[in-house]
């Protein structure tokens, strides 16, 4: 999933930016309502953690906001408030669920995956293309009853050729889709990222399964399908 973070505090920030990467997710960081906004106007996320005390935005007001701007991506709240009244303000300005402060890594992972079956993209824990199977719980990959584990880097590319399969993307596709805003990608990172990739399917045999679009960018197609694709 592409994830919003919206968290002021540098020390709360990290872990929670350091915890969602670890499990796959691509999470674009603002440390300011303005920025929040900025962001929100400008790309679709699959899920936005809001936290309530912003230093130029309330919470609940950028929750609300987003919600009038037509986005229907669920919302988990994160504040230091914990009294019901708090929480049905929370909710009430459009957040889905409420995570009060210190956060719980643990507890954060369960509530995002089960925040993501909301998604219209979910499509369960496992996609598969003929007898590939990633897992998007553990990050692995099986074929004929063998297991890859992925990086999470290798991991977010086979995600995005999986959930569209046999299109051609193109590099800059795959660029805006897997990096997070404000970290602008190395000229080459794309085709390094394709090789490592291609290394771990080796173990499977299907590294030939990812092909090159020259002068365009990737799809992947497994072989009986290539056979008869333009």
């Amino acid at each position: 999933m592409r994830i919003l973070l919206i968290e002021d505090e540098p020390e709360q920030i990290e872990p929670l930016y350091a915890a969602l990467s670890q499990v796959g997710h691509i999470v674009d960081c603002a440390e300011d309502g303005l920025t929040a906004q900025w962001l929100i106007g400008e790309k679709e996320y699959d899920l936005a953690i809001v936290d309530w005390m912003l230093p130029d935005i309330d919470g609940t007001d950028l929750c609300q906001q987003y919600r009038q701007a037509g986005k229907a991506a669920p919302v988990l709240m994160l504040t230091a408030k914990d009294t019901t009244a708090d929480k049905v303000m929370g909710l009430d300005a459009g957040a889905d669920d409420y995570l009060v402060k210190p956060v719980d890594l643990p507890e954060l992972l369960a509530r995002v995956r089960a925040l993501g079956r909301r998604s219209p993209l979910w499509r369960g824990d496992i996609l598969a293309l003929a007898d590939l199977r990633l897992n998007l719980t553990t990050l692995t990959v099986q074929r004929q009853q063998q297991t890859v584990q992925l990086s999470s880097r290798e991991f977010q590319l086979l995600e995005y050729l999986l959930r569209h399969p046999q299109q051609v993307l193109t590099r800059d596709q795959i660029e805006q889709s897997l990096w997070e805003w404000g970290k602008e990608p190395e000229s080459n990172a794309v085709s390094a990222l394709v090789k490592r990739l291609r290394q771990r399917l080796q173990k499977l045999d299907a590294d030939s399964w990812i092909e090159s679009v020259y002068g365009t960018g990737y799809r992947i197609v497994p072989p009986h399908a290539s056979k008869t694709s333009p």
